[in-house]
């Protein structure tokens, strides 16, 4: 284009006026419109994310920390054996704080410390849920916080919903172009976003979210804790701003 108006302005005056006013012709066919692309789709987890702690109380804070570390320590291996491999396992939560007596009129009076140790376990063997609370439980675990099941960011069904979204959006950009008689010309813009809605454990297995364990309750060595993960919604919003080229 910049050789032909180099061209127009050696010619004469009056064809570079034309040819400017040709071109604003042309640009003005030239319409941008933003087009929304929305899709749904069913998917099963393939990650588990649980949430263990281990509390311990003493009238030492010393006494209340040794201990929180010993019963986490063995709490760890135990998930560790349970699943095998290299799971993912990080320190979430730590905290020593100190219990306090509260009586009218009077001062907060320190009765002992709590300590609170949370690791965050994530597992792709969602068939070991189970058998991972059953070992931390039996372990020293006496909260766990809550299970949850997710989809990773790599899971193919993210990309198909993403794509699908997309082709929604492609088919609305062409119908509108369709309806102003002309066509699409690119695609000027792009955004993608969504949500995955994640299951807890009450939602799967009926059970509460959060699970509090009495050390002095019985353990049937036989009997695993059930949970059942359910599926997911997978949902990808795409939104297009493309240029159409409508007929004059």
């Amino acid at each position: 284009m910049k050789n032909s108006l180099r061209c127009v302005i050696l010619l004469s005056p009056f064809l570079l006026v034309l040819f400017v006013a040709s071109c604003a012709s042309e640009e003005s066919r030239l319409t941008r419109v933003a087009v929304l692309g929305d899709a749904n789709s069913q998917a099963q987890p393939d990650t588990a994310v649980l949430v263990i702690s281990v509390v311990t109380q003493d009238k030492q804070a010393i006494n209340a920390q040794q201990e929180n570390a010993r019963k986490s320590e063995a709490v760890i291996e135990a998930v560790k054996r349970t699943i095998g491999g290299e799971p993912e396992i990080n320190t979430s939560d730590y905290s020593l704080q100190p219990q306090q007596s509260y009586r009218s009129n009077q001062m907060p009076t320190i009765i002992g410390y709590e300590a609170r140790n949370s690791v965050t376990v994530k597992l792709k063997e969602l068939d070991k849920v189970g058998a991972v609370i059953d070992a931390a439980s039996q372990a020293g675990a006496n909260n766990i916080q809550s299970v949850s099941f997710i989809l990773r960011e790599d899971n193919p069904a993210r990309g198909r919903t993403l794509a699908e979204a997309t082709r929604q959006a492609m088919t609305k950009a062409q119908s509108l172009a369709q309806a102003l008689g002309g066509r699409v010309v690119r695609v000027v813009e792009g955004q993608e976003g969504g949500t995955t809605r994640t299951l807890a454990m009450d939602e799967t297995a009926g059970n509460a979210g959060t699970m509090n364990m009495n050390s002095n309750m019985s353990y049937d060595a036989k009997r695993q804790t059930p949970v059942e993960a359910g599926s997911l919604n997978v949902r990808s919003q795409v939104q297009l701003v493309v240029e159409i080229e409508a007929r004059p």
